[in-house]
């Protein structure tokens, strides 16, 4: 076998991994092994915070529901077990955006519910 040396192929790979790092500080943005350090650790907080956000939505839709129905004279876990009892099927980010949106219609919501 004949011998082959990666010297293009890995001043390529470096300077690629380097330029995505470009707006990190101090030496993330220019020795190589403390550039991938930082792109990994990157990708890994990137991964997590996408199943994160998730988590985080799903809070902010339930505060703002349990904010609207105590406008209406009831609490989040009396009306969704109401919405329970009636067969009212409507996803949390939904009744959110009814809750900020429409008003009347969440009212009328949970009238249905608390009926």
């Amino acid at each position: 076998m004949t011998r082959v040396k990666s010297g293009p192929n890995r001043r390529r790979r470096h300077q690629r991994l380097i330029a995505h790092n470009s707006g990190y500080r101090g030496t993330y943005s220019k020795l190589f092994k403390r550039a991938n350090e930082a792109f990994l650790h990157a990708q890994w907080y990137a991964y997590n915070d996408r199943r994160n956000r998730k988590r985080d939505l799903r809070r902010l839709w339930i505060a703002r529901i349990n904010a609207a129905a105590r406008l209406n004279g009831t609490t989040y876990s009396r009306l969704i077990a109401g919405m329970r009892k009636h067969q009212i099927i409507i996803n949390r980010k939904m009744l959110a955006d009814l809750a900020v949106h429409d008003s009347k219609a969440f009212a009328a919501v949970v009238q249905t519910a608390l009926a």
